[in-house]
């Protein structure tokens, strides 16, 4: 079998068994497992398990990701959602589409110390859902709306998919973390932007008048511990007083003293956390070893690196190759999550892109094409025919048909356009802050 015919091989067995609903750790596994029989054979294969799983899971860079899970668990069950939905409504309220807005501002805020885009949604979904709908906001921007916010919890620091992306790419994570403050930022005033077009534009899907909350002290003291947890881990990190995986731990330790002084955790949450957390690690963990393997097996292949050969000598423009991968992205977001599409294309494509020429020092083009894929990420939760987050939202709307949520996302799905492109275009944007990281 040729090389090109076994890369196809494996990557159609792999999505035949993603069809079949195989979790995909093990469809890449098996995928993986077929690829590296097929070019080496069983004892080479036993040799390369018996030293990989181990080398991947000995990596002290790898416990950020159940840290950085813990804290956003903790986040969660501890009633932060409900003091930050209160007190962005209490500042939006009085703009037109403003509890949508405030639904953004929520996302944002609590993705500033989760880290993870479904549960951003889910979570702030559950608070904010039914006080929009009390106040008259359709299904379909409600549910359009938490969708689209609750990507930013991967797009605002801390990001596990950004987490990945440096130990995949070797690079810094507190330099990662610091180019996508600014992309984070606009990506929230974007959909704020969009939302306050859409009421305008297409009237009837939010109250004309609303009366909003006043801005009182006990808004304010409900953000404190947020506020005071974000300061510390990030504070910490960018002064570099601790290493990201000390900032996680101190900011998962920080934010459930925060949920003790809110009087919410209970001991059955507290056990749920932990509960949750070696799920979602295990999880993510069971991901790296399939897509180790599938990705050894590629290697085998050489066709990895006669696929770069083969860009570079089309003689294309760098912007135009890196463009092409994110629509690839786009593409296989339809099928796959967002961390099993970093854990399998990384390792071919970013020695492809580094290979090129963007005027720019290797390191700073590792960084910006990591916030590059990052936003294209957060626009696959989204999209149509899967678009996780919106499958989220819409289960806990059940009054509200998914095709509704569907056309609730279309305008943020353009804001998400527009912003990738500016990215693309001007990669300053993205590299401003990392300057000041040493």
């Amino acid at each position: 079998m040729s090389p090109i015919a076994l890369t196809v091989t494996i990557f159609a067995i792999m999505l035949v068994l993603m069809a079949l609903r195989t979790p995909i750790s093990i469809a890449m596994f098996t995928a993986g497992v077929v690829g590296y029989v097929t070019q080496a054979g069983w004892l080479p294969l036993a040799n390369f398990l018996n030293t990989q799983a181990f080398a991947r899971f000995a990596s002290y860079d790898l416990s950020v990701i159940p840290l950085f899970i813990l804290m956003g668990n903790f986040a969660t069950q501890g009633g932060i959602s409900k003091a930050l939905f209160e007190f962005a409504a209490a500042v939006m309220g009085r703009f037109r589409g403003g509890l949508a807005m405030a639904g953004v501002l929520a996302c944002a805020a609590f993705g500033a110390i989760c880290g993870s885009s479904v549960a951003t949604a889910a979570t702030i979904t559950s608070v904010a859902l039914p006080e929009m709908r009390r106040h008259g906001y359709s299904g379909r921007l409600a549910t359009g709306t938490l969708a689209a916010g609750g990507t930013l919890g991967i797009l605002i620091p801390p990001s596990v998919p950004l987490v990945i992306y440096a130990i995949l790419a070797e690079q810094n994570i507190a330099k990662l973390f610091a180019a996508a403050m600014i992309p984070g930022i606009i990506a929230m005033l974007g959909y704020m932007v969009a939302i306050a077009i859409y009421v305008r534009v297409v009237p009837g899907h939010a109250p004309e008048h609303a009366e909003a909350p006043r801005l009182t002290l006990s808004a304010l003291w409900g953000i404190g511990p947020i506020a005071i947890v974000f300061l510390i881990v990030f504070g910490g990190i960018y002064t570099g007083k601790f290493t990201p995986t000390e900032g996680a731990a101190v900011g998962a330790a920080a934010t459930f003293i925060a949920a003790l002084l809110k009087r919410e955790i209970t001991w059955a949450k507290f056990k749920h956390c932990f509960y949750a957390t070696a799920e979602a690690s295990a999880m993510i963990f069971m991901i790296f070893l399939g897509a180790d393997l599938m990705n050894s097996a590629l290697a085998l292949t050489q066709v990895p690196g006669q696929l770069a050969a083969v860009v570079q000598g089309w003689g294309l423009a760098p912007l135009a190759v890196v463009g092409a991968i994110l629509l690839f992205y786009v593409v296989l977001g339809a099928v796959m999550d967002e961390l099993s599409m970093l854990l399998l294309t990384i390792p071919i494509f970013f020695p492809m892109v580094m290979g090129l020429d963007f005027g720019m020092p290797k390191e700073s083009v590792a960084i910006w094409f990591g916030i590059m894929v990052l936003m294209t990420v957060g626009f696959g939760m989204l999209a149509p025919p899967v678009g996780l987050n919106v499958y989220v939202v819409n289960s806990l709307a059940k009054d509200v048909p998914i095709a509704e949520s569907y056309r609730g996302v279309m305008p943020f799905l353009i804001s998400d356009t527009l912003r990738t492109l500016l990215l693309l275009f001007f990669p300053p944007i993205s590299l401003f802050l990392v300057k000041y990281i040493s």
